[in-house]
């Protein structure tokens, strides 16, 4: 006797089957970051995905390839008050600058002893007795090779909102807020104390193998770069570095691209699906003209 009922669990689905066999041959599964970063491009070129999606998707990755050094602002660019001064030589330049935080340090740059946030100042001008080390909050030391998504983890976890970076030897080399890291993933975070300062533009570090570097934010005019690293680029078709690098490959330059220009090489630190943020500039030997 037969017994269709006992049967028919086992019976096969050639439709679903056909129709999973031909997805693995038509959109096999991406094998590694690589292949998974071009379907996600492709996805964006036919419409499934806009630009945000796709640029914060990439800034995901990129969170977890650098690490703090990466992005940190250096120790001689960091605003920091020295509460071993009156208190009066400082305010000015906390009033101008207009942070939130700032590090506090204690004679020397090297010497970080708390994070002084602005608005505990504010008890400076109600109270008659005013001391700002009992407004100090505790810093919170990191080394340059901490990983982003490591340290936006830590920050979450801890409701912290800034970290001073520290070098294998212990000093101070820079210092890291939670929007330096979150600015990785959607981009600039302008507020209505953020300001175009154009000598930030261009920033010298050191030199690789074949001589002096730059980290160059790709909307510097052509003009200061050429100003600054003595090229003569032209200005007649883009406006700026970003348009420049652009231009000679003929597409959205993305991270990790390198390529040479004349006698600088450049290498893209970061990038979305619509434009190219930052750079990486190096001067090559002249022995590379001779060559050409």
């Amino acid at each position: 006797m037969d017994h269709p009922s006992s049967s028919s669990p086992a019976e096969p689905k050639p439709h679903r089957s056909l129709f999973e066999r031909l997805t693995a041959l038509i959109s096999p599964e991406p094998e590694n970051r690589g292949e998974l970063l071009e379907i996600l491009n492709d996805a964006h070129e036919r419409n499934l995905i806009d630009a945000d999606a796709l640029s914060m998707i990439e800034g995901v990755f990129q969170v977890s390839d650098l690490s703090a050094r990466d992005i940190m602002v250096p120790r001689s660019q960091t605003d920091v008050v020295d509460i071993s001064k009156p208190i009066e030589e400082w305010m000015p330049m906390v009033l101008k600058t207009a942070h939130s935080r700032f590090p506090a340090i204690e004679g020397e740059r090297d010497k970080v002893i708390g994070i002084l946030l602005a608005k505990d100042l504010l008890r400076y001008y109600a109270e008659e007795s005013f001391d700002v080390r009992d407004m100090l909050r505790p810093a919170v030391f990191i080394p340059e090779s901490k990983r982003l998504n490591v340290l936006l983890r830590d920050f979450r976890a801890n409701r912290n909102h800034m970290a001073i970076v520290v070098d294998e030897y212990g000093g101070v080399a820079g210092v890291i807020t939670i929007e330096d890291v979150l600015e990785q993933i959607v981009g600039d975070i302008e507020d209505e104390y953020d300001f175009d300062e154009e000598e930030d533009n261009i920033l010298a570090i050191e030199a690789g193998e074949q001589g002096p570097r730059w980290r160059v934010k790709a909307l510097t005019e052509i003009d200061q770069f050429n100003e600054t690293l003595g090229t003569e680029f032209s200005d007649e078709d883009v406006d700026t570095i970003g348009g420049l690098v652009a231009n000679h490959l003929g597409r959205v330059p993305r991270k990790g691209d390198r390529f040479d220009i004349d006698l600088l090489r450049f290498e893209v630190l970061r990038a979305d699906a619509r434009q190219v943020h930052v750079l990486l500039v190096e001067k090559l030997p002249q022995i590379a003209e001779a060559a050409n």
